[in-house]
């Protein structure tokens, strides 16, 4: 992977999860699994401007809330909410909508990630 991949990956990260969200990832920079996240899914992927990133996130959070995974919700929702991507009319439509979809289990998973995600996002501002 070249250092540019790596790079525009993180920026793209930033902009997906937040400012200085990368951080996290930095560790592992000579882990072939995180090349191939930051790299590719980020640079590339996530990088590609045929959809927002809100959009994305939108296809992210409908394949997700099949795996009923309130922590992989969680970290959506909290990228989406620190960029401003949902009003709060519309984080109380998504786990309605899902339901019919996704099934109450992986909804009330959907539920309960984006009220984690609004509770960490309320802490953030306040310092915390």
């Amino acid at each position: 992977m070249s250092d540019k991949n790596w790079e525009k990956g993180l920026e793209v990260f930033d902009a997906v999860y937040g400012p200085g969200a990368s951080a996290m990832v930095m560790p592992f920079r000579d882990s072939p699994f995180n090349q191939e996240i930051v790299g590719n899914q980020f640079a590339n992927m996530w990088g590609n401007d045929a959809f927002s990133i809100r959009e994305k996130r939108l296809m992210v959070l409908g394949a997700t809330a099949m795996l009923g995974r309130q922590d992989l919700i969680e970290i959506q929702m909290t990228g989406a909410l620190v960029n401003g991507e949902f009003t709060d009319e519309q984080l109380e439509q998504i786990p309605l909508f899902l339901l019919f979809y996704a099934g109450a289990g992986n909804t009330t998973a959907v539920f309960r990630g984006i009220e984690a995600a609004k509770a960490r996002v309320a802490d953030m501002k306040k310092g915390g």
